[in-house]
């Protein structure tokens, strides 16, 4: 269910751009600063280029991208937002990491605990389970209209050494090492194929499956971790 919820998760952040256009840009605007921390030159910087892109990806303007970067470099004061992660187990052993951006760290523990205590989880550690990888994800609609073999855009990207690669409903799950991120999304776009999200992720090593009775109460969970200011993205350990 990981991959079908990051594609859910996907298409619903599409969705809510035009309708909650300024709360996307400030938590994109977030990502930006925390990624430009480790340097300000998207070419040198791939959580930095994946930032970007992924604001490119839904129209921020570029004074905003700027200003975010200037922020994260310290060529700008404002206030001070820091990356947070919050691990735990939702019954039944769904493991979950949960990456807040904030300026609030009090706000931000409470919220998410409350999350997990009131759906039967608790805080623990789990991020031994997972590691970080860049994800690009590209639809079944815009591999049928390059009318492209999947099989063969296989082939064509183990040249290209990504650590794994699927075929899912939604459409095609490419795993690469994050250094080689923007090379394979410079080779597939390249091929005119148009990349529905492209960013680093915490995947997991082992895997589990969701019982069916299971999968409802679950997608509430992602939704209202969506909808959480703080959050800036989540992980989990199913299939």
């Amino acid at each position: 269910m990981s991959g079908h919820s990051k594609w859910a998760t996907t298409h619903r952040q599409k969705e809510l751009v035009d309708a909650k256009r300024g709360a996307i840009f400030t938590k994109l605007a977030n990502v930006i600063t925390i990624a430009a921390r480790k340097g300000g030159d998207i070419n040198s910087n791939p959580s930095l280029r994946a930032a970007v892109d992924r604001a490119r990806d839904v129209s921020m303007p570029k004074d905003n991208i700027d200003r975010a970067i200037k922020k994260g470099t310290g060529e700008l004061g404002g206030e001070q937002v820091v990356e947070l992660f919050y691990e735990g187990l939702v019954p039944p052993s769904v493991q979950i990491v949960v990456k807040c951006l904030t300026d609030n760290k009090n706000r931000s523990s409470s919220t998410v605990r409350h999350l997990f205590t009131k759906n039967g989880g608790a805080f623990g550690s789990v991020l031994w389970n997972f590691s970080q990888l860049g994800v690009i994800r590209i639809s079944i609609e815009a591999i049928k209209e390059k009318k492209i073999s999947g099989d063969d855009l296989e082939l064509e990207l183990i040249d290209l050494n990504i650590t794994d690669y699927r075929q899912e409903a939604e459409g095609i799950t490419i795993y690469t090492e994050v250094k080689d991120l923007q090379k394979v999304r410079d080779f597939l776009e390249k091929k005119g194929l148009k990349v529905e999200a492209a960013d680093i992720e915490y995947v997991a090593k082992e895997k589990t499956d969701l019982p069916a009775e299971s999968k409802e109460k679950m997608e509430k969970i992602f939704e209202e971790l969506e909808g959480n200011e703080d959050v800036n993205d989540y992980y989990t350990n199913l299939l």
